[in-house]
C-alpha cells in the first residue's frame, strides 16, 4: 500500500515549501510523507469509517504548499487515493486486509466485545450482524 502514498509524495515533493528557520531542512517533506502514509494506511484498514480520505489528507498537507499549487495538490491526492480505493475494492476477499491482518466484523456482541467472525466483503459485517448494515443506509435515505 505504500506505493500509493509514495507516489503522492513523489509527485508533490518539488512543490513543498521548506521552513528556513527549522533545524531539519527536510522536516516538511517528512511531514507530508508521513501524512500520506497515514491516510493510505487508514484507507486500507478502516475503509468503512473513512468517509472522505482525499479531503482529510489534503487538509493535513495543504499548509506545506504555496497557495498557487493547492489546486494541483488536491487533484493529485484525489487521483491517487481513488486508485488506492479501486485497488482495495478489487482485492480478493480471503479474510485478510491489505497488510495480512485478519478481518473482523464491525459489530460488537451483546457483552460489548468485538465480534470475531469474518465479515462479508460488501459492508464489513458478518452474516449475524447484516441487519446493522441496513440501519446505516437509513439516515442517508431520510436526508435525501
Amino acid at each position: 500500500m505504500y506505493r500509493f502514498s509514495r507516489a503522492i509524495y513523489r509527485e508533490l515533493a518539488s512543490e513543498i515549501i521548506e521552513d528556513p528557520h527549522a533545524e531539519n531542512p527536510h522536516l516538511n517533506h517528512e511531514r507530508v510523507l508521513r501524512s500520506c502514509e497515514a491516510a493510505v494506511e487508514r484507507l486500507a484498514t478502516d475503509r468503512h469509517y473513512f468517509a472522505r480520505p482525499a479531503r482529510t489528507l489534503f487538509n493535513d498537507i495543504r499548509i506545506y504548499f504555496p497557495v498557487c499549487a493547492q489546486r494541483r495538490v488536491l487533484a493529485v491526492v484525489e487521483r491517487y487515493l481513488e486508485f488506492a480505493d479501486e485497488f482495495l475494492k478489487h482485492r480478493p476477499n480471503d479474510g485478510f486486509d491489505a497488510y495480512g491482518n485478519p478481518l473482523q466484523c464491525r459489530a460488537n456482541t451483546r457483552k460489548g466485545t468485538p465480534c470475531q467472525r469474518t465479515p462479508l466483503p460488501q459492508n464489513g459485517y458478518c452474516p449475524s450482524h447484516q441487519h446493522l448494515a441496513d440501519t446505516e443506509e437509513l439516515p442517508a435515505a431520510v436526508a435525501a
